[in-house]
């Protein structure tokens, strides 16, 4: 059995969840539902990231303790992520101990491996981002280019993490394994970043309480790079000397990591060079995807556009909302979210293509059938395009891209749709013709549920329990699974409710 360990970036805990986080999660969890259809054993995990300034700043304006806020935000992470149907394998919290524990594991092994030293730092900061700036990497008046507002310039003690010896390094590790990055672009990107000069980086602040002390100074605390970015690792037991949380670590690492554009630069290239340091491989692949956006720009607090995922969902179903975010944008580029865009691909998609057939499809076998669903034929036009429903999705899964693996789910709906059409079983006698053009229906169907199955879970379960089948669709393994001919005919077919509903 092959291993699968799937990470979102943890979500930092001054906002509340938003259609942005909303839109990696789900990309993630229907990731691991495929992969665990595949027999993969997968571990997904997000997550929330409670230290720094900004949350300290947030606290103090709150009139509260720092722990006191984050208790009170991560929890809405969790309970957002319940409704969405996100099935994550596990939530780390930075604040936990088994967090700690594992930072300074992290940090002691750069320390011990010289690549961590004290030295001056004198430069232009921005909170929001918790990153320096140089002057052309800003806007005109000082301002951060991501949140437009003024950087303030800082001085301090700082360790620094020497990043500029890992540009040799991570170049050459790159280029052992072509691919990791994808899109393809995106790796590009991270490798123009390498190729472009690296810059050491703090990993301490002195100024800041709230954080995790370092092992060998505790003076100074983990700035956010070596406490964030550790999380992937101290998740699975990294730096834990209980031998089973330690052997999970062995078990799954190294991770597959999908990350937005906007952290290319700590994900791709701060974090391959701090496990380097450290003697750890780095990450198996990173996919990076573009943003959400809101009226053209990405959604924040800051700018006041902030989408809220559970509120839509009250409008749509879960179902429907969830589809939408995988179908509607090629995972890479950005999106941009409208009200008016979920509405259309909701009604075009759902309810009148997956959602009517299995209603057409219901109400013929109850007719015509006695309410007994036939077998398939062997030999079904069908088939044909069910084989390439298969094939076409599993290639838009391994590559990231959720819409292209979801639109071959579609037209394997679209064409037995268009079959029923061709033969209008509805307009036929009861007897063996009727029968076999809806026992091919059926056995498109099935498979139709399993392929679905990442995007809609609930729904494709009610698929699956409407055509009489047994146990679950997560009980399904592919590819075998998606062979033509596994619908065994025999079965009571329930006649029910639209499954959408048009809005």
């Amino acid at each position: 059995m092959s291993t699968y360990y799937l990470t979102t970036p943890i979500y930092y805990v001054t906002a509340k969840p938003h259609l942005g986080h909303a839109y990696t999660t789900i990309i993630g969890d229907a990731l691991a539902r495929w992969h665990r259809l595949l027999g993969d054993e997968v571990h997904f995990v997000t997550g929330t990231d409670e230290h720094g300034q900004k949350v300290q700043d947030y606290a103090d304006a709150a009139g509260k303790s720092a722990q006191e806020f984050v208790d009170e935000i991560a929890p809405l992470y969790e309970e957002a992520w319940r409704r969405l149907n996100i099935s994550h394998d596990d939530f780390i919290r930075t604040t936990e101990p088994r967090h700690k524990i594992g930072v300074a594991e992290l940090l002691q092994r750069c320390y011990d491996a010289g690549d961590i030293e004290l030295d001056l730092y004198k430069g232009k900061y921005c909170v929001a981002c918790e990153e320096y700036y140089t002057d052309d990497e800003l806007d005109a008046g000082d301002l951060c280019r991501i949140h437009k507002r003024p950087v303030e310039y800082y001085e301090e003690e700082n360790y620094f993490f020497r990043l500029s010896r890992y540009q040799e390094p991570l170049l050459n590790w790159y280029a052992a394994h072509p691919g990791v990055i994808v899109p393809d672009f995106r790796g590009n990107e991270a490798l123009g970043l390498i190729r472009c000069g690296l810059r050491d980086f703090s990993v301490s602040r002195t100024s800041l309480k709230w954080g995790i002390p370092l092992p060998w100074d505790a003076k100074h605390v983990a700035y956010v790079w070596f406490d964030a970015l550790a999380n992937y690792i101290t998740a699975i037991g990294f730096g834990s000397d209980q031998p089973e949380r330690a052997a999970q670590f062995e078990t799954f690492w190294p991770a597959h990591h999908l990350i937005g554009k906007d952290i290319i630069r700590h994900h791709c290239v701060y974090w391959p060079a701090m496990l380097l340091s450290a003697g750890i491989e780095p990450p198996r692949s990173w996919a990076v995807g573009g943003w959400l956006l809101s009226g053209g720009e990405k959604m924040s607090k800051t700018s006041g556009n902030v989408v809220n995922p559970l509120d839509l969902i009250d409008d749509i179903g879960v179902d429907g909302f969830r589809y939408y975010v995988l179908a509607e944008t090629t995972y890479g580029q950005d999106g941009d979210f409208t009200y008016e865009g979920l509405i259309a691909r909701y009604n075009s998609d759902l309810a009148n293509n997956l959602g009517n057939l299995l209603s057409r499809v219901a109400t013929v076998v109850d007719k015509k059938c006695g309410g007994i669903g036939p077998a398939p034929r062997t030999d079904s036009p069908l088939a044909i395009d069910a084989e390439s429903a298969y094939t076409t999705s599993a290639q838009g899964w391994a590559a990231v891209q959720p819409n292209r693996a979801l639109d071959a789910t579609w037209q394997l709906i679209r064409a037995t749709n268009a079959y029923l059409e061709a033969n209008e079983p509805w307009k036929t006698e009861p007897g063996p013709t009727v029968d076999a053009v809806i026992g091919d229906a059926l056995e498109a169907l099935r498979i139709i549920a399993i392929l679905a199955s990442p995007a809609v879970p609930a729904s494709s379960d009610t698929i699956w329990h409407r055509l009489g089948l047994p146990g679950e669709v997560t009980d399904q393994r592919l590819p075998n699974a998606a062979k033509w001919g596994g619908y065994p005919g025999g079965l009571p077919v329930v006649k029910a409710d639209p499954l959408f509903p048009r809005r």
